[in-house]
C-alpha cells in the first residue's frame, strides 16, 4: 500500500521512472551526436535539450534545419509534434490544479512523455491522494529522467564521434515511443488512429519539410475521434 506522505510519493515516482533511463540515455546521446554532426556547437545542442526538453520535437527541428527549411516551417513542425504536450497538460489539470502556481509552472516545463505516462496512470489509479502527494510523485519521475536526458545529450555531443556506428544508438527513439504508445491503445478508436497515422505518414512521406507528418497526424486524430463518436452513439 502506498504511503500518503509526499516524501514517499516522491520516491515512488523516482523508482517507477528508472526503467525509462534505458531508452532516455541512448535517446539523448543520439541527439547530442546528431546535433554536433549537423553543425551545432555545444551550447546550441545543450540549449535544445535544456530549454525544449522534448526529444521528438528537437529531432524534427534539427532535421528541418539541416534541410535549410524556412524558419516558420521549422517552428510549425516542431510545435505540431509537441502538441501532445498540450493534451498532456489538459489531462493533468484535474489532478494538479490546486497546486501553487510555481509548482504548476515547473510541471509545465518538466512534463514529457515518460513522466506523464507514469503520473496520469498513478492519478487515475489513486484519485483520492492529496494534491501535494500527486505533485511529489510527478517531481519524483521528473528528477530521475530529466537530468539523465540533459547529461546524455552532453556526453553525446562531446564524445559522440567516438561511438562506433555499429552500436546503432538510434534504436532508442522508436523503442521509447512504442513503450509509451502501446499500453495506451485500449480501444478500437485508439488502434484505428495509430494505424491510420502510420499508413498516412508513409503515404505523405514525399511531402517536403516533413509536413506530411502533420497532415497524417491531423487526419488520424479525426479518424479516431469519428470512430469514438460513432461507438458512443451506438452505446
Amino acid at each position: 500500500m502506498f504511503s500518503t506522505s509526499s516524501k514517499s510519493a516522491y520516491w515512488e515516482g523516482f523508482l517507477a521512472s528508472l526503467p525509462f533511463l534505458l531508452v532516455v540515455a541512448p535517446f539523448g546521446g543520439v541527439f547530442g551526436v546528431v546535433g554536433t554532426e549537423a553543425g551545432l556547437n555545444l551550447a546550441e545542442v545543450m540549449g535544445f535539450s535544456i530549454l525544449v526538453i522534448a526529444g521528438a520535437a528537437q529531432f524534427t527541428a534539427l532535421q528541418l534545419m539541416t534541410e535549410n527549411a524556412p524558419t516558420l516551417v521549422i517552428l510549425a513542425s516542431a510545435l505540431a509534434v509537441n502538441l501532445r504536450m498540450a493534451m498532456y497538460s489538459a489531462s493533468l489539470v484535474p489532478h494538479l490544479n490546486a497546486a501553487p502556481l510555481w509548482q504548476r509552472a515547473l510541471v509545465s516545463y518538466l512534463v514529457f512523455d515518460q513522466n506523464y505516462a507514469l503520473s496520469v496512470q498513478e492519478y487515475e489509479t489513486r484519485p483520492e491522494r492529496p494534491t501535494a502527494v500527486k505533485i511529489a510523485f510527478f517531481f519524483g519521475t521528473a528528477t530521475a529522467v530529466a537530468p539523465v536526458w540533459i547529461l546524455s545529450t552532453y556526453l553525446g555531443a562531446v564524445i559522440g564521434a567516438l561511438i562506433p556506428p555499429a552500436f546503432a544508438l538510434d534504436f532508442a527513439v522508436p523503442i521509447a515511443f512504442l513503450a509509451l504508445i502501446g499500453p495506451a491503445l485500449r480501444t478500437i478508436a485508439h488502434v484505428a488512429a495509430a494505424l491510420s497515422s502510420v499508413a498516412l505518414s508513409i503515404a505523405f512521406a514525399p511531402v517536403p519539410y516533413n509536413l506530411g507528418l502533420i497532415l497524417a497526424a491531423a487526419i488520424a486524430m479525426m479518424i479516431g475521434a469519428e470512430i469514438e463518436r460513432r461507438m458512443e452513439a451506438r452505446s
